[in-house]
């Protein structure tokens, strides 16, 4: 079957959803993060289609513009963020599929 924006779930479109391997396409709205996670089987590559992305690995944070992109192993602690005043897409390709695998890191309030 072939797949796109228009017939793919709401906002984050699940392109490709089977138990090894995920391809999720997601928008961001302007100056919002995901949540600074892990995960513990899953490899992950984030591939930039609109706009420019601030992605964090391991403590280092990324500028990543369209068509450009940044591989994510398992343990490592990674946040992307929209820090810019324009909605951005991008893809999320996880090996195996990362679904119930994602550990949260809160981070502490003063």
């Amino acid at each position: 079957m072939k797949v796109s924006k228009q017939n793919a779930e709401h906002y984050v479109w699940h392109l490709v959803k089977n138990k090894d391997v995920s391809i999720i396409h997601e928008r961001m709205p302007p100056h919002t993060k995901e949540v600074r996670h892990y995960h513990t089987r899953a490899q992950q590559f984030f591939f930039v289609l609109k706009g420019t992305a601030a992605l964090e690995v391991d403590g280092i944070i990324y500028d990543v513009k369209a068509h450009e992109g940044v591989e994510v192993l398992p343990f490592i602690l990674h946040q992307m963020m929209n820090r810019s005043s324009e909605e951005i897409e991008f893809l999320v390709i996880s090996q195996p599929f990362a679904q119930g695998d994602r550990v949260a890191v809160y981070e502490e309030e003063d």
